[in-house]
């Protein structure tokens, strides 16, 4: 049997780089904080309490090994958010165990993002999910409507609501809307998943993109409570 050594020296320093941005407790904690929720760096600040250039720098480094990537806030463009790489870190997956729970997802208009959302926890989770908004349209986009149909999901029947309407707030509540989330402020457990807004482009390729993304990130953390 033949070795690519240089394959393997890459692939160790690779891993080694890895192992040594996740070697300080700073940079594990916001490792830790992103495997289930999006933070903007004003977020991971106060929930650090450190200074913003160190802050800065230790994002850097993690950005530096793949672990991160940054983009702007669809909602308030001086904003931007941190999203953790999962590919990245392989079999390495640190942060505690999340528990599978009722869930509660937020957007605007409750109109896209977070309608399919919903159906896609109950159809990935099998446990209930529901969805709501700061500022709920008239009905579901259609556009929202048919990405699900071409998953094999349903919401033809489904209406958006006030996140006022909502009297039993459940374990899991997910925010997958900058303006809402920025809108609504930090609120002590709840996550944030920083989907981009199919709307504007209107395409069915936006609205299935989105929706892959929402699935990807509810298989994550399916597997993650598995």
């Amino acid at each position: 049997m033949f070795f690519d050594i240089d394959g393997l020296v890459t692939s160790t320093f690779d891993r080694a780089a890895l192992h040594a941005a996740l070697g300080d407790p700073v940079r594990l904690a916001i490792v830790d904080e992103l495997t289930s929720s999006d933070r903007a760096p004003i977020e991971l600040r106060a929930m650090l309490r450190i200074e913003s250039n160190l802050l800065a720098h230790h994002l850097d480094v993690l950005d530096q090994v793949g672990l991160i990537s940054r983009h702007r806030s669809s909602g308030d463009g001086r904003r931007r958010y941190v999203h953790l790489n999962r590919d990245a870190l392989g079999s390495l997956m640190p942060g505690p165990r999340p528990v599978l729970a009722d869930a509660l997802f937020v957007c605007t208009h409750n109109s896209a993002r977070s309608q399919l959302a919903a159906v896609l926890w109950r159809h990935a989770a099998g446990v209930p999910a529901s969805s709501a908004g700061t500022r709920p349209a008239e009905r579901v986009h259609p556009g929202a409507v048919a990405a699900a149909a071409r998953a094999g999901l349903d919401l033809t029947d489904v209406t958006p609501r006030s996140l006022a309407a909502v009297e039993v707030v459940p374990a899991i509540v997910v925010t997958v809307c900058d303006r809402a989330h920025e809108e609504l402020g930090d609120r002590a457990g709840w996550l944030h998943w920083s989907i981009p807004d199919p709307v504007p482009v209107g395409s069915d390729a936006a609205f299935d993109q989105v929706r892959d993304e929402i699935a990807a990130r509810i298989d994550d953390f399916v597997r993650s409570a598995a």
